[in-house]
C-alpha cells in the first residue's frame, strides 16, 4: 500500500448543540486531513489549526504532500521527522508542527486501519480500560441560577466533571472578566462555592481562566495567586490557564505558592516549547492536545516529560471529532493521564465524524475499540457543511472583527 495523495478539507458548521456554549459561540471551522492510496483505505486526521486559521492549512498541507506521496506506514516517526526537518526554519514550533500533527494523525489513523487495530495500541498500548472525563462548558453563564442550570445540563448527559470559564458571560450583556486581585479572588470565590453547593462534594470541578489566549487583559501573577489560594477549600481538579503563556516562571511561582493544582499547555506546540515550562514545573497538570501539540508522537513525549518530573496530563480537546478521538487515543496510551476532556452536547462535526460514540459511563470514557481513530468524513458531511471564509476564531482586536455568523 503506497500514499498517492494527502488532500484538506475545511468544514463550517454548528460549534455544538449545547445551548449555553452557543450563547457565546455559533460557529465552528474544522480542518481534515485525508491521507489517501492506491486501495481502499483513506487515513484521516484533524489539526486544531482549522478551528483557528483554516484558510492556510491547505497550502501548509500542500507543502509536505512531496514527502508523503510514494511512501508507506511502516514508520510514521520517520515519516513525522522529514517533515518536521523539511520544515525547520518555521516549524520548531508554531503553525508548521500544528498542521504537521493532523497529517501524522491521519497517517495512524491509516495504519490502524491497515492492521486492523485501535491507535491506542500502535501507541504502546492502552494504560487504562477507562479514564475520567469532564464537560467542557465554555463561560460561566450568569446569572447563577443559569450556571446551575449549565451543570444539571451536563450532569443530565453524564458527566461527573465540567469545566467553566472565570469571569462571567450573560446574554445581551456581554462579559465580565475581574482583573483587581480582591476582586478576582471575591469572585472566583463565590462562583466556586455557589458550584460546589449545587454540585455536592463528589463532582469533579475545574475553572479555566482563560488566559493563555486572553482576548483582553490578562492576570498577573498577583492575581492569579490571589484567586487560586481564595479556590483552595473547595477541592477543584484544576485552575486552567491563570497565566499567559509568555510566562513560565510566573507559572513555577504561582505553582509552590498554591496547594491548588494549576493546569496549562494547551497553546504550546511540540517539546522543543515544552520544554521551557516542564523544566520550570510550571505546571502541576500538563494539558497537550493531540491535534495542537505537533502529533500523538509529540502528545507522548510531553506526557513522558512530564511524568519524569512527577506531573500528570489532562487532555485538551476543543477542535471536532478528529481532535476529539485524537486525544482519547493519546490519553489512553499516556499512563499518566489523568482525565480527558469532552466536548458535551455536541454537533455534526462531532458526531457525524465519529464512527461510533464514545462510550461515557458513570462518569468515564470507556477504551475505544474500533480500527484506527474511529472517525470518518462522508461525502454527505462535506455537503452539509460548506467552509465560510472568516468562521475561524479569533480575538478580535481594531481592524479585524470577528463576527459569529449563523449558518
Amino acid at each position: 500500500m503506497k500514499i498517492t495523495d494527502v488532500r484538506t478539507t475545511l468544514l463550517t458548521g454548528p460549534c455544538t448543540n449545547d445551548p449555553f456554549l452557543r450563547e457565546a459561540r455559533k460557529l465552528r471551522s474544522a480542518a481534515f486531513i485525508e491521507v489517501l492510496t492506491d486501495g481502499p483505505l483513506v487515513g484521516l486526521g484533524e489539526t486544531y489549526a482549522g478551528y483557528f486559521c483554516p484558510e492556510v492549512v491547505p497550502s501548509i498541507v500542500d507543502f509536505f504532500k512531496p514527502i508523503l506521496v510514494g511512501q508507506n506506514v511502516d514508520d510514521i516517526p520517520e515519516l513525522w521527522r522529514r517533515m518536521y526537518q523539511c520544515g525547520n526554519f518555521w516549524c520548531r514550533v508554531g503553525l508548521g508542527a500544528i498542521v504537521i500533527n493532523g497529517i501524522e494523525a491521519a497517517l495512524w489513523d491509516l495504519k490502524g486501519k491497515l492492521l486492523r487495530q485501535p491507535v491506542h495500541a500502535l501507541l504502546g498500548g492502552a494504560k487504562f480500560q477507562r479514564l475520567p472525563c469532564y464537560a467542557t462548558g465554555g463561560p460561566s453563564n450568569y446569572p447563577q441560577e443559569k450556571l446551575a442550570q449549565k451543570m444539571d445540563h451536563y450532569f443530565s448527559l453524564g458527566f461527573r466533571g465540567l469545566k467553566v470559564g472565570a469571569g462571567s458571560y450573560t446574554a445581551g450583556k456581554g462579559w465580565y472578566m475581574p482583573q483587581e486581585p480582591a476582586e478576582a479572588a471575591d469572585f472566583e470565590a463565590a462562583k466556586v462555592a455557589f458550584m460546589r453547593r449545587h454540585a455536592g462534594p463528589d463532582a469533579w470541578l475545574m475553572l479555566d481562566a482563560h488566559m493563555g489566549n486572553s482576548p483582553g487583559a490578562t492576570w498577573t501573577v498577583e492575581v492569579a495567586t490571589a484567586v487560586a489560594k481564595a479556590l483552595e477549600p473547595f477541592g477543584l481538579f484544576f485552575l486552567e490557564e491563570p497565566l499567559h503563556y509568555t510566562d513560565p516562571w510566573g507559572y513555577a511561582e504561582l505553582c509552590r505558592a498554591t496547594t491548588l493544582p494549576i493546569a496549562g499547555g494547551e497553546c504550546l506546540t511540540a517539546t522543543y516549547e515544552w520544554k521551557v515550562f516542564a523544566q520550570q514545573d510550571s505546571f502541576d497538570i500538563g494539558q497537550p492536545d493531540a491535534s495542537f501539540t505537533g502529533g500523538l508522537g509529540e502528545f507522548l513525549a510531553v506526557a513522558k516529560m512530564m511524568a519524569e518530573r512527577g506531573r500528570k496530563v489532562a487532555t485538551h480537546a476543543w477542535g471536532a471529532g478528529g481532535s476529539l478521538m485524537q486525544n482519547v487515543h493519546a490519553g489512553f496510551a499516556a499512563a499518566n493521564t489523568c482525565i480527558l476532556e469532552i466536548a458535551p452536547d455536541y454537533a455534526g462535526l462531532h458526531s457525524e465524524v465519529l464512527i461510533e460514540p464514545l462510550v461515557l459511563k458513570d462518569g468515564y470514557i470507556h477504551l475505544p475499540q474500533l480500527p484506527g481513530l474511529g472517525i470518518v468524513l462522508t461525502d454527505e458531511t462535506r455537503r452539509r457543511y460548506p467552509f465560510q471564509p472568516g468562521s475561524g476564531e479569533f480575538n478580535s482586536v481594531p481592524g479585524k472583527i470577528l463576527i459569529d455568523r449563523v449558518p
